[in-house]
């Protein structure tokens, strides 16, 4: 039985900030952030995103640069995405198996660079499909899975063999992880861990992420046949489970703020490293709202950043990550 008042005073914790240090429950530090980042070609090349304010995309030389920044701000882990040119998009994606595509640059000349960097790396014909899709799509317009799958294995491997610590298949089809999970053994990648988006959402987040990415205007239909029902919450655990099930070795919520509930639910149900994504719309909100003068950008950081801590994430996917790894080590 706890004491009441006045011998309870919860506000007696709360009197002394180091008081409030010493009780605080969760704690944010810049170990717990994964920055994003967008290759494009070229060189010397930083092309600003209208849609992200502060975000661009960098050339491979110019990446190099921003892995430097974020191992002097104690950044652990870097997640790439390439701009692929229309040229080199295809109905079939072929160029996420080239070994010489941008992000198989990238991830060479940041090991070669930053050795000590941890590289995570998509997994999703998206970024290379003229439909813009993640997957193979068939004369119906509709995602194949099994055909997909192939597809996704080579390309995980293909990374893997350029440098990727974490393959991260953000696709969404039915039996992809164990399948990469058993060429990556087989390949001799025992240590390449694979982080699945395990509950991705058909989400309206996403949109200045696909401008990141050159994909705006090239989806075909949309991805509501792969990608989750925002109303579903029971099927989010179902789908955790069975990546795990598979050699997952950690599991995504994406995205993150609305989607904090099943953070928690598959933290409690699992017990497993959870990570969450705060996506480009989330991102772009913040801005918006710091722009029209309503808010304060780096409190709102923080605070939106510690609330993945509380519901339940190891680690979070944001374009904040150098500004909060800036705050947190002031």
């Amino acid at each position: 039985m706890h004491a009441a008042y006045p011998a309870l005073r919860l506000r007696r914790t709360r009197a002394a900030a180091w008081s409030r240090r010493l009780h605080a429950e969760n704690v944010l530090t810049p170990a717990d952030l994964i920055w994003p980042l967008f290759i494009t070609e070229g060189h010397d090349v930083e092309e600003p995103i209208a849609a992200l304010p502060g975000v661009s995309r960098w050339s491979v030389d110019r990446i190099v640069a921003r892995a430097k920044e974020a191992a002097a701000l104690g950044i652990p882990c870097l997640a790439l995405f390439p701009n692929t040119q229309s040229g080199r998009r295809s109905d079939d994606g072929a160029e996420a198996i080239n070994p010489d595509n941008l992000m198989c640059q990238a991830l060479r000349a940041i090991k070669d660079a930053v050795p000590d960097i941890g590289l995570l790396t998509d997994v999703a014909l998206d970024p290379y499909t003229t439909h813009g899709h993640d997957g193979l799509v068939d004369a119906r317009g509709y995602v194949t899975n099994d055909s997909t799958v192939d597809a996704l294995v080579q390309q995980a491997l293909n990374q893997a063999r350029n440098g990727s610590d974490v393959i991260a298949p953000s696709d969404m089809m039915d039996g992809r992880v164990g399948l990469i999970r058993s060429a990556l053994e087989q390949e001799g990648f025992v240590n390449v861990q694979i982080m699945a988006y395990a509950a991705k959402y058909a989400s309206a987040f996403y949109g200045p992420f696909r401008d990141a990415v050159g994909s705006r205007g090239l989806l075909k239909g949309d991805k509501t046949t792969y990608q989750m029902d925002p109303a579903n919450a029971e099927e989010a655990l179902r789908e955790v489970g069975l990546d795990l099930a598979e050699g997952a070795d950690s599991v995504m919520v994406k995205p993150g703020l609305p989607y904090l509930d099943i953070v928690a639910k598959v933290k409690q149900a699992f017990v497993v490293p959870v990570f969450a994504y705060q996506v480009s719309g989330e991102y772009a909100m913040i801005e918006a709202a710091v722009a029209a003068g309503a808010a304060d950008r780096d409190a709102m950081v923080l605070e939106t950043l510690l609330s993945f801590k509380r519901a339940g994430c190891s680690g979070v996917l944001t374009y904040h990550a150098p500004l909060a790894a800036r705050l947190l080590g002031a």
